[in-house]
């Protein structure tokens, strides 16, 4: 699939970069035969905060992004989690967000299917659509701060 093989070429380059990428949206579109719009959305969908990464964008000159994977200690990496959160989660964004702590060695695959069945719609059906966000972002936090030493 397209999107992936963008997301790999921009993975392979901030690697080669050292985690810091500045990128033109028209030249990579180019260059890959498909429109900037596939570009910025691969990179507003794959290369987000709770993935670790954070997005400069620079108007003008053919639409200059820059991407820069963070590099942080366990403790901050959980804080950052525990404050990115906020009041209410949505169960597709906890598992990204699990996914990320589970592929910076930060939990292990096994706690993520733990937490993630804890968070999941189906452990917290008891409780109203509304409310399971609400609860799912309690349970989460307080599993994040068990996770600090």
């Amino acid at each position: 699939m397209l999107t992936d093989q963008i997301a790999k070429l921009i993975e392979q380059m901030l690697e080669e970069s050292g985690g810091a990428l500045d990128l033109q949206r028209n030249e990579m579109a180019q260059s890959l035969g498909c429109v900037p719009s596939q570009i910025s959305y691969v990179i507003t969908s794959r290369f987000t905060p709770e993935r670790g990464y954070l997005i400069e964008s620079r108007r003008g000159g053919g639409g200059r992004i820059r991407i820069i994977r963070k590099q942080m200690h366990k403790n901050e990496y959980l804080m950052h989690f525990f404050h990115a959160i906020g009041n209410k989660i949505e169960e597709r964004e906890a598992l990204a967000y699990l996914k990320n702590l589970a592929d910076n060695d930060i939990i292990t695959d096994r706690e993520a299917i733990i937490v993630s069945n804890a968070l999941s719609s189906a452990a917290l059906s008891p409780v109203t659509p509304d409310g399971r966000g609400l609860l799912r972002a309690q349970i989460f936090k307080h599993i994040l701060l068990s996770l600090m030493q």
